[in-house]
């Protein structure tokens, strides 16, 4: 599987979050947007207004950890995202296959997540029909969290069903997780505080990068 490295601009300075993306996208895959309503996280971060004004020349990975996703998804994919991702835990199974066929029909790409604590089988009747599933690594909210290990076997076992899906993995990766997180089967690695923290942004992310190639199996 490819190693995809997706910078989360959350952990960014948002006073020149443009300048920000731009200093990484060259070395990047994607660009990671995290959207929180104060509803289902504990915090609020941005909205499509804000999304509509990034300027990328790499795909925005727009996900949405928000209560009602079905609600605001296709806004989100007219303002520019190509990937959208909404979380298992607040959609049934019907409600999610209608919104994956619509975020698909709008020319996007549809992901689900997965909290740290969900079991697999929350998506079992659907998880065919998206593009990429993702495993918190954290319980999401904030950034600068620390990876959750538990985690590692549910990545293997979803790994073993869907050989050639894009699993993606969210909270506490750095140069060193991102070996554990690789090596059990995940291909896409969100990565902010890991990032954005450091002054050369370039070099973290062939590192990244690197790291995750050499425990990939």
């Amino acid at each position: 599987m490819n190693v995809k490295i997706a910078p989360s601009i959350l952990s960014a300075d948002f006073g020149r979050i443009n300048e920000e993306i731009k200093e990484v996208e060259d070395v990047s895959d994607m660009i990671h947007v995290d959207v929180m309503d104060g509803h289902f996280v504990p915090n609020i971060t941005i909205g499509p207004v804000v999304v509509k004004a990034l300027e990328s020349k790499k795909p925005l990975d727009v996900h949405l950890m928000i209560k009602e996703p079905e609600k605001y998804a296709e806004v989100f994919v007219k303002a520019g995202a190509a990937s959208i991702t909404f979380h298992a835990e607040v959609v049934d199974s019907k409600a999610a296959k209608k919104m994956i066929k619509k975020i698909k029909a709008l020319g996007c790409r549809a992901a689900v997540a997965l909290n740290p604590d969900k079991s697999l089988e929350l998506i079992k009747d659907y998880v065919n029909d998206v593009d990429m599933v993702l495993l918190m690594t954290v319980f999401p909210g904030f950034g600068g969290q620390k990876f959750i290990e538990n985690v590692l076997p549910k990545i293997k076992e979803l790994r073993r069903m869907k050989p050639m899906l894009d699993i993606e993995v969210d909270g506490g990766i750095d140069r060193e997780t991102i070996k554990s997180a690789a090596k059990a089967g995940a291909n896409v690695f969100v990565a902010g505080n890991a990032v954005f923290k450091e002054k050369n942004r370039v070099k973290v992310i062939k590192e990244l990068r690197n790291n995750a190639l050499a425990w990939q199996k």
